[in-house]
């Protein structure tokens, strides 16, 4: 059984399943309800029950603080048809950009240069963002490292970040060679406008190289969980095979979803490659001339963004329709600019 519940002042509805909260449901549906800590603690989630019966599996800590007429979306199951009145965040810049401590929980080298963090924030918090966004590392010195979020927003336990090791790279060497689990660090989150059009009804193309296919896949896991039937068709581009660093993910969706493909290509492909090579925005532009009917999503460093503009541009393919992070890579420096 599903209940629907309206947002009084946009009149955006969204569906909720008995077996998920109010706030998962909207998380699901990108309906943007502002939240903190999803644990029933900080009220900032608190909205007006303006018709309708909210049930909890306890006494969430912020419900008889926010007060009679409340109800709390993140702990709260619908029993009824619900009209709530709550602030919507609506756009990436409409999200509070926070700064806060992380903890280290995990970090898995998952190739030669390549390794995959898990960030925990304190207790009782979770960062709220847009899949495709990033974070900023504030460094004792003042410097900035920027990475994106790889995890999509309804997989938040953790924050996911697919660090790549850069040559002179002062952090990266420390990520790679010294940085031990449960180590602390300062954040800026979420940055960004990296996002998904989710209005459109184009079908869309993700484009990655290297680990530009941290943020697409933020994106892809959660237009699946948005449900979104839109064919999505992913290229990834690197050099060698063994830079394709999480190689049975892409696969695992091609199995899962009927409306997902996945080409990978190699510029320097490994003897006996029998895949796609050269670069990754040709392959895009062979497999489809006519690009005017779709969305994009590319991310990866900067001179294949501008490569890649420029082709589809002549392939057809509107500005507007075209969204993309560049990845600045220097001595030492790791500069992230988005679109």
């Amino acid at each position: 059984m599903s209940f629907t519940v309206i947002v009084s002042a946009s009149g955006h509805r969204f569906e909720v399943e008995e077996n998920e909260t109010i706030l998962e449901a909207a998380i699901r549906q990108d309906i943007g309800l502002p939240y903190g800590c999803r644990n029933g603690r900080c009220g900032a989630c608190a909205a007006d029950l303006v018709s309708g019966e909210v049930v909890y599996h306890g006494s969430p800590p912020a419900l008889e603080e926010a007060g009679i007429g409340k109800c709390l979306p993140c702990q709260g199951f619908a029993a009824s048809d619900l009209t709530i009145a709550a602030r919507e965040v609506e756009t990436a810049a409409d999200i509070e950009v926070k700064l806060l401590p992380c903890r280290v929980h995990a970090a898995d080298h998952l190739s030669h240069d390549v390794v995959r963090l898990l960030l925990k924030l304190p207790e009782g918090q979770r960062l709220q963002f847009r899949a495709g966004q990033y974070l900023d590392f504030l460094l004792a010195d003042g410097r900035r490292r920027a990475f994106s979020i790889a995890n999509a927003p309804h997989d938040d336990e953790y924050i996911e970040l697919h660090i790549r090791h850069v040559d002179g790279g002062k952090f990266t060497d420390w990520v790679f060679n010294q940085m031990k689990e449960r180590t602390i660090l300062r954040i800026q989150a979420p940055l960004g406008t990296f996002t998904l059009d989710e209005h459109s009804g184009r079908p869309m193309i993700f484009m990655g190289g290297g680990t530009g296919f941290a943020p697409l896949k933020g994106q892809i896991e959660h237009a699946f969980e948005a449900g979104i039937q839109r064919p999505m068709h992913l290229f990834w581009g690197v050099r060698a095979q063994r830079d394709l660093y999480l190689p049975e993910l892409p696969q695992s969706w091609i199995r899962e979803h009927s409306n997902f493909f996945y080409v990978p290509v190699l510029s320097e492909p490994d003897a006996g490659w029998q895949g796609r090579t050269g670069w990754v925005h040709e392959a895009v532009v062979k497999d489809f001339p006519d690009l005017s009917g779709f969305d994009l999503y590319m991310a990866g460093p900067p001179p294949m963004v501008s490569a890649a503009r420029t082709a589809f541009q002549a392939a057809g393919m509107m500005d507007r329709h075209m969204h993309y992070d560049s990845f600045d890579y220097a001595d030492d420096s790791q500069v992230k600019a988005g679109n």
